[in-house]
């Protein structure tokens, strides 16, 4: 994170002179939102509607605030009601062809492609799922290439898209991290993309969930919360592989030939203070939030090193062999666990869908 993204992060949590100072923009900003949103409802712009049911996942605070862990999670519970999803995303820094409907990413393509091509996120998610994935900006034209491509899917997933309403939805879910509304102005004032009262998009199936990711609800949003443990570390070319990691790596031991943790996450404060919370002596390495490692960031003389599973995507253990031989890496997965409640509530709002498939 740069020293000004540093500064903005911070003035964002408080109405200080910084953040006064960008109110006018914010107000404009607030218009402009207000505006677009307008012109969707009265269809002075169109939308592209899903012959299959839409959930969009996204977040009203600019950041990670846990829609990639969430958008896992919903795709394990539909495969689990016997739904056949798809996920729609754009690929922040994916590096898309030019004059294609986006980048596929199922079981035929994923060995040929890199995180580079695709974004860090997309990968993460084809790995822990297996779900087909479409990548692209335009989400409306993605999500019926992916059909196409993949006609047994039944219900599409999107993957940070609450404010890309040209794709018309069903259900959205909103997820909110413990820093809630900030100060509860609009970007570049504060951390909102929209006002978090912003009425809900017009032809849901059922009022919007709020997903908070965080001990304790953040805004006066009804909502549920959701819990993040860390799951035992992995090795990484067992992860690669999917395997569970027949080795493992003891605090203990670890902390005598000291550990580096390297995270190029949107907080990872996080990360570390979550390790430190298992007994590990950490030295942390905080990358810019999707860094392409296309250099090895961690030092030679470094023997173990967990990263995060966003960062494991771009880090192939054949490369780690031959550049870092010697040095053990580890990928701490995290397990992310919405309350009984949110579930329940997500159901009722699947059985409510008009354009329901029968799954399984």
């Amino acid at each position: 994170m740069s020293r000004l993204e540093a500064r903005l992060n911070q003035a964002w949590l408080h109405k200080g002179p910084l953040a006064m100072s960008l109110l006018p923009l914010a107000w404009l900003m607030g218009a402009l939102v207000a505006l677009r949103r307008q012109a969707y409802r009265m269809g002075w712009l169109a939308g592209g509607k899903m012959p299959v049911p839409v959930v969009v996942v996204g977040n009203r605070i600019v950041g990670g605030a846990g829609k990639t862990p969430t958008t896992m999670a919903l795709l394990a519970h539909l495969k689990a009601q016997g739904w056949r999803p798809g996920v729609l995303t754009r690929g922040y820094k994916a590096a898309l062809p030019e004059g294609q409907q986006g980048l596929l990413i199922d079981a035929d393509s994923a060995s040929r492609l890199s995180a580079r091509q695709t974004g860090d996120e997309p990968l993460l998610i084809w790995r822990r799922t297996g779900a087909p994935i479409m990548v692209n900006r335009d989400r409306a034209v993605g999500g019926l290439a992916l059909l196409r491509a993949h006609p047994e899917v039944d219900i599409l997933v999107c993957d940070d898209g609450l404010q890309h309403l040209r794709l018309q939805r069903d259900i959205e879910i909103i997820v909110f991290d413990g820093r809630g509304a900030g100060n509860g102005w609009l970007l570049p004032a504060g951390p909102l993309r929209e006002p978090v009262d912003t009425p809900p998009t017009p032809g849901l199936c059922a009022p919007p969930l709020v997903l908070y990711n965080a001990q304790r609800a953040s805004t006066a949003l009804p909502g549920h919360l959701a819990t993040s443990t860390m799951a035992p570390l992995c090795a990484l070319r067992d992860w690669w592989h999917g395997q569970q990691s027949s080795s493992k790596l003891n605090p203990s031991e670890a902390s005598q030939a000291g550990v580096w943790a390297v995270a190029g996450i949107a907080h990872p404060q996080r990360f570390f203070d979550a390790l430190r919370g298992q007994g590990f002596q950490i030295t942390p390495l905080a990358l810019p939030d999707h860094a392409e490692l296309v250099d090895i960031p961690w030092p030679q003389e470094a023997r173990e090193v967990i990263v995060t599973e966003k960062d494991a995507v771009k880090l192939d253990p054949d490369r780690l062999a031959r550049e870092r031989p010697g040095c053990r890496v580890w990928v701490a997965a995290l397990d992310f666990h919405p309350q009984t409640s949110f579930w329940r509530e997500l159901d009722a709002a699947l059985a409510k869908l008009p354009n329901r498939h029968q799954p399984g």
